[in-house]
């Protein structure tokens, strides 16, 4: 296979011309509930096996499902945190199809009437631009339950306590055109649930993971499906399932799209089809031929009646909103910050709570943010931390930060005082009292670490006057002949005196 396209790439070079990258998803994601779309049973995760199913979970004959109120609630909260229209009556249809792990051998979904109609999510993308995903639709449905292979030797088993445990689907439109965007779209949903605390967004246990459809037409044909709403323009699309990370939805795309190229390059043709990703292998490969609607023989669910809200009870929904990341990236630039440090610390909710509550009392917005985004940060992605997880309070954040800004301690100072509350805890005001951290301003203690590095340093005192640049290198010299408690700002002052250098140098 030849080399696949680049993240950010939204077309392909072949031997025979160039090829445009068409991509649409749709992914599940696990309504937060106490309990399951239409039975009281529990949906804990990591609970011992099939410990939390009740007989409509498990397909018993006679059983009535009963709709769980709290669910649709979170389902027309993420649609209206989707942007999108909200439909008062929604139908749940069965969805009839065999799995070992299906025990009623239909799912109940929301087929031609979801609960959610269309809507839109904006995508930030590493190049500072931003563009519209549409959203087709999102219904609810129930989960399957699971098979177990690896329990022994000569059988499987069949955990049943994911069955009936309510998922969202959600649909989008082929709006995606790069591997980077089909990534950025998923982080992008996954920070609205979290928000919304609709979903947990926890890939790694599988309550959200996405079906990724990639198909490649010639240049133009996206345009003009575009243009038309006409799919004849588009290629075979191939649905790569159950991606559950949004690396691997990138490498997936990138993989999936030079593979059809290449087929369509030696005169062959794409079947539509299920493919799974192998993260090991880093290949698609062929799983079934995509079933139809028709296949899955859809008719209404006998047991339950169609679904209908009252606006009242949406708009109620609607007014008890939080903040969404879109609305408080604009709210922190507006008080200052960068695009790109608001779209760092908007991406995920623990971040920007953990911002919030720094700047609640009292750091400075601007010096807050790149105190975390360079500092604090970058620890906790070394340590492999969670905000959640780090051992440094907002609140001792906040502090050093204000002690920066105080003049009370340096930046150098800054730093090694933010090892000490990582590895032993504390008070960072007290630490400073008690170790004798505050910032030299006593400029003849200053000058005087000046004239030592000078003296000692004759040499570079010719190099500098000659490349002024290198007065940097001095005042490094003296911030560590003071420990990194002299003022930079005073340093650099006095030693451009001291040294006959310009301002400018």
């Amino acid at each position: 296979m030849s080399a696949p396209a680049t993240r950010s790439a939204k077309t392909i070079k072949g031997t025979t011309g160039d090829w445009e990258i068409v991509i649409g998803m749709e992914v599940h994601a696990q309504i937060l509930s106490e309990s399951k779309l239409f039975s009281g049973a529990a949906t804990a995760f990591g609970a011992a096996p099939n410990s939390q199913v009740s007989f409509v979970d498990a397909g018993m004959p006679g059983m009535l499902p009963v709709i769980n109120r709290k669910c649709v609630e979170q389902a027309v909260r993420t649609g209206l945190g989707l942007k999108a229209q909200i439909n008062l009556t929604s139908v749940f249809d069965r969805k009839n199809y065999f799995y070992p792990d299906l025990p009623q051998g239909y799912q109940i979904s929301q087929y031609k009437s979801p609960i959610v109609g269309e809507g839109e999510v904006t995508i930030d993308l590493k190049d500072g631009e931003s563009i519209p995903v549409g959203i087709e639709r999102l219904h609810m449905e129930q989960d399957a339950g699971k098979s177990l292979h690896d329990q022994h030797p000569d059988h499987s088993y069949v955990d049943l306590n994911r069955s009936g445990v309510a998922l969202m689907e959600i649909v989008t439109k082929p709006h995606m055109r790069s591997a980077e965007e089909a990534a950025a779209f998923l982080r992008k949903l996954r920070a609205i649930v979290r928000y919304l605390g609709t979903c947990d967004g926890n890939m790694d246990e599988g309550s959200m993971r996405a079906d990724v459809n990639v198909s490649v037409c010639r240049i133009g044909g996206y345009e003009k499906f575009r243009a038309t709403g006409d799919f004849k323009h588009l290629g075979t699309r191939c649905e790569i399932k159950n991606v559950n990370s949004m690396r691997f939805v990138a490498l997936a795309v990138e993989y999936e799209a030079r593979r059809q190229v290449d087929i369509l390059e030696d005169g062959g043709r794409i079947d539509q089809e299920t493919r799974l990703y192998d993260s090991r292998a880093n290949e698609t490969r062929s799983m079934r031929s995509k079933e139809e609607a028709h296949d899955y023989r859809y008719f209404p669910d006998p047991d339950l009646l169609p679904l209908v809200l009252e606006q009242a009870w949406v708009d109620a929904i609607a007014g008890s909103l939080p903040e969404l990341p879109d609305e408080k990236k604009a709210r922190l630039i507006k008080a200052g910050l960068s695009a790109y440090d608001a779209s760092v610390l908007v991406a995920e909710k623990e971040s920007a709570d953990y911002f919030e509550a720094m700047t609640a009392v009292g750091a400075e917005p601007k010096a807050a943010a790149n105190w975390l985004n360079n500092e604090y940060f970058g620890r906790l992605n070394k340590a492999g931390l969670g905000v959640a997880d780090g051992p440094v309070s907002a609140q001792a954040n906040a502090a050093i930060v204000k002690m920066v800004a105080a003049n009370t301690i340096s930046g150098k100072i800054a730093k090694d005082l933010l090892d000490i509350v990582w590895s032993e805890g504390g008070d960072p005001e007290r630490i400073v009292e008690a170790r004798g951290l505050k910032q030299v301003t006593d400029t003849s203690a200053i000058e005087a670490a000046i004239d030592a590095v000078i003296a000692a340093n004759p040499d570079k005192v010719e190099e500098v006057k000659a490349k002024p640049k290198l007065a940097a290198w001095f005042v490094g010299q003296v911030m560590k002949q003071t420990g990194g408690k002299a003022n930079p700002g005073v340093v650099n002052a006095l030693l451009k005196t001291r040294l006959g250098l310009p301002d400018e140098g």
